[in-house]
């Protein structure tokens, strides 16, 4: 059934949980675990910290729209580098996001990392999407290179890089104890 965006609106305001909304469907969006939740705050705390004065970083009850591809989402982090600009048809939304984060899941992992990475590519402010793994201390971050996309897997010890913000931030401090349900004990 196709949806009117002032029905997902509608829909959200009633809803209690946080609901996606693509080209006339709305999906509820999955609900985060411990680990899951203490991720998106340390890296809000972290990318909040190291961009502060040059950027606004908000968690993720800030939703992002991609007008070019009809999404409405509500991202883990999202950075906003200079004025916010927010979308004719949702003031609530924004559409020039610089930077988004999405923590892993088991049931979102194919999904962000799939469909929803291609839409976050439709946006021209989007110079970057950080995933933070689920499953081990790891950071994958596709940036904007030239006229096409590049990914780079940053594991524990080594220092994230987002040359277009000017931003390094360790891997291990993003994980700090943080006990991770899919973790496999070290021998």
């Amino acid at each position: 059934m196709h949806h009117s965006y002032q029905r997902y609106l509608a829909a959200l305001e009633l809803s209690g949980v946080k609901l996606e909304y693509c080209e006339g469907e709305i999906y509820a969006m999955a609900g985060g675990t411990p680990a899951h939740a203490d991720l998106a705050a340390s890296i809000t705390r972290i990318l909040g910290n190291s961009l502060l004065g040059r950027c606004r970083v908000s968690s993720s009850d800030l939703k992002v729209r991609i007008e070019a591809t009809d999404l409405s989402t509500f991202p883990d982090v999202t950075v906003v580098c200079g004025h916010r600009q927010v979308a004719t048809i949702d003031r609530n939304a924004v559409t020039n996001p610089t930077l988004v984060v999405d923590v892993t899941s088991n049931s979102t992992e194919d999904y962000d990392r799939g469909e929803k990475l291609s839409h976050y590519k439709q946006c021209p402010s989007v110079m970057a999407v950080l995933f933070v793994s689920h499953r081990r201390p790891q950071v994958t971050v596709v940036a904007r290179a030239g006229a096409g996309w590049e990914s780079r897997d940053y594991p524990a010890g080594q220092n994230v890089e987002v040359p277009a913000l000017d931003l390094v931030v360790p891997v291990d401090e993003i994980y700090a104890g943080i006990v991770l349900e899919d973790a496999t004990p070290l021998p």
